[in-house]
């Protein structure tokens, strides 16, 4: 009777764990890839050594060299997520980012942009959402935020994923090329390439700088070109290293052109050695909730279900042994005598 108890209890244990690894596996780790509604404000920094760029002042607009340092500042907007309805409420957060770009020398502001968007909690993409606006200084426009800016999806494949550009205001493919060891996590690289890309300035301002910088020239465009190389760990989708290889030309209807930015930005190293040490915690803590514990408890609910089932279908040890007394005392009542 003991013995049956005992492995009732331990069959119970057993399919108890069973049910907490589906749990986790099934219920607790999907949520857990998602991106969390509390996330902490988070800066990413990347210089550019011996850059030249636009410098545009109150005496004018002038193209300088020098040192750039280039600060992207991340941060949920909480109140916005909480006013998120229909389809996008619970699957979508809002992130208000902005930009600086500054030269490192003297401290003085070259470009700054900032923007407001959604993002889904899965895949980290930007999702059509009316309240989503860009300000890149001069204006605050609408804008049709699609892809990926900031991160890629949890679980990232090697294969292309569309990323938005805010120069050109539209998305090209970054193309997966190699995995590459970082501060000790292997991580996908990705490329994008724009070539002669247009941006789109206000009339005005493309008249002062033909103004000022192509004199003859009654209309023109900057064509852009970047290389964007990306480099992500693919379990968090985490950026840990990003790298940007800019061009942009002035160039006006009279055939004359003038270089307005010829930049390579790199993540600085505290920024690689800070994404990594975070995409590393959060790459554990996934595992841990959908591959190691839901494998321990598996592995324990079997074997306590094995224990169980063994214990429940266990002789009884006295019974065995009375049985035998019994077969040893004859009919009349005397004993047998074993031999």
């Amino acid at each position: 009777m003991r013995s049956r108890v005992i492995g009732a209890v331990l069959f119970g244990l057993g399919v108890l764990a069973l049910i907490f690894a589906a749990g986790l596996a099934f219920v607790v780790g999907p949520r857990v890839a998602q991106l969390p509604y509390d996330l902490e404000l988070t800066q990413s920094v990347a210089e550019a050594p011996d850059a030249t760029f636009l410098h545009i002042t109150d005496q004018g607009a002038k193209v300088e060299t020098g040192d750039l340092r280039s600060t992207i500042t991340v941060q949920p907007d909480r109140a916005e997520t909480a006013k998120l309805e229909g389809d996008l409420d619970g699957k979508a957060v809002v992130w208000q980012v902005g930009q600086e770009v500054v030269r490192i020398d003297n401290n003085a502001l070259i470009s700054a942009y900032s923007t407001k968007l959604a993002l889904d909690r899965k895949t980290a993409a930007a999702v059509p959402w009316n309240g989503q606006w860009l300000d890149t200084g001069s204006n605050r426009q609408s804008v049709d935020y699609s892809g990926h800016m900031y991160k890629f999806p949890f679980g990232t494949e090697q294969k292309a994923y569309p990323i938005f550009d805010r120069d050109v205001l539209a998305t090209q493919p970054a193309n997966f090329v190699k995995t590459e060891e970082i501060n000790g996590l292997e991580t996908y690289q990705f490329t994008q390439e724009i070539r002669e890309g247009r941006q789109e300035v206000p009339a005005d301002r493309m008249q002062a700088l033909l103004a000022a910088l192509l004199p003859g020239a009654t209309s023109g465009n900057i064509v852009y070109n970047n290389t964007r190389t990306v480099w992500v760990e693919p379990t968090t989708g985490q950026y840990i290293k990003v790298q940007e290889d800019q061009e942009k030309s002035l160039v006006g209807n009279n055939g004359q052109s003038v270089t307005i930015l010829d930049a390579l930005f790199t993540y600085t190293d505290d920024t690689v050695a800070r994404s990594a040490d975070t995409a590393s915690s959060n790459r554990q803590l996934l595992q841990i909730v959908k591959l190691w514990g839901p494998l321990a408890l598996v592995v324990i609910g079997l074997v306590l279900v094995g224990f169980g089932l063994r214990f429940a279908t266990r002789r009884p040890q006295g019974r065995h042994v009375a049985d035998e007394t019994a077969a040893d005392v004859s009919e009349d009542g005397t004993v047998k005598a074993n031999t």
